[in-house]
């Protein structure tokens, strides 16, 4: 099984949260490569696999300074995701509730209303919870990833995009 993990991120953390599930998960039976998300464009959608979005939350409810060509170009080229299979792990803080971990939202939306199909529940970290993102994610890695790999084994047998999947 092959997972893009596509990082949106201002400070690095997200990157440090992908950087660690790489770490978790690549072991020759699931390969794992993590892109930052200024390195891309809607195209990388077209990788086989499964995609997992790791980002941060910026200014008023933003996505990532380095996330937006990519963000704007989904929202304007509206390209056909119904047979991409994703998850989301979002990082924000409560501190600010009235946005809090949009940056993750607004990836979740937009990949939906192009028809992808998100595994699991829609992870939102808050730091100001006390834990560190990498910590929460790692632990949250594992049942996300045996999700994912049941949703690619469906999608085998069916020889399409399964349903989606949740926990």
């Amino acid at each position: 099984m092959k997972i893009t993990l596509l990082v949106g991120t201002m400070t690095g953390t997200a990157q440090l949260v992908a950087q660690e599930l790489e770490l978790a998960w690549d072991d020759g039976e699931t390969r794992v490569e993590t892109l930052l998300m200024e390195k891309v464009d809607a195209s990388v959608f077209s990788r086989e696999g499964i995609f997992l979005v790791v980002t941060s939350t910026y200014g008023q409810g933003d996505v990532p300074d380095n996330a937006k060509p990519l963000y704007e170009e989904l929202k304007a080229k509206r390209p056909d995701l119904s047979r991409v299979r994703y998850g989301l792990f979002g990082l924000g803080d409560r501190t600010y509730a009235e946005t809090f971990n949009f940056g993750g939202k607004r990836f979740d939306e937009i990949l939906q209303e192009l028809g992808a199909q998100r595994i699991g529940e829609r992870v939102q970290h808050d730091a100001a919870s006390g834990v560190l993102p990498e910590e929460s994610a790692v632990e949250w890695g594992e049942g996300w990833l045996a999700l994912a790999r049941e949703s690619a084994a469906l999608g085998a047998r069916a020889g399409q995009s399964p349903e989606r999947i949740r926990p």
